[in-house]
């Protein structure tokens, strides 16, 4: 299982967890929740306090991820399978994102 931290412009909004290839899980903390003037991180996980879970890393965060002859390159320098999405995203998505969404990897 592999755990992630979901920051909105520095701000803790959320837990991202892989417990396998097959399953997702995203939730809000209840701090971000609580706080009427934090939007959601993206219109399709609305604030809830309800956990999301997907068959699929959340297309949310897949968009974050690298196409083509950048995402190869990644993988190569990074040692990280192509296929390993979670692993990819916990390695590119930590500094330098496009948009206010931040992602860092918790211990396992």
């Amino acid at each position: 299982m592999r755990k992630a931290e979901i920051y909105r412009n520095g701000k803790l909004a959320g837990s991202l967890i892989e417990e396998n290839r097959n399953k997702y899980l995203f939730r809000y903390e209840a701090t971000y929740f609580a706080d009427s003037e934090q939007p959601p991180i993206s219109l399709t996980l609305p604030k809830t306090q309800r956990e999301y879970a997907s068959d699929y890393l959340f297309p949310f965060f897949f968009n974050m991820l690298s196409e083509g002859v950048n995402r190869k390159l990644q993988s190569t320098q990074l040692r990280i399978d192509e296929n390993d999405n979670f692993g990819l995203l916990l390695a590119t998505a930590q500094y330098d994102t496009t948009g206010a969404i931040t992602i860092k990897p918790l211990p396992e």
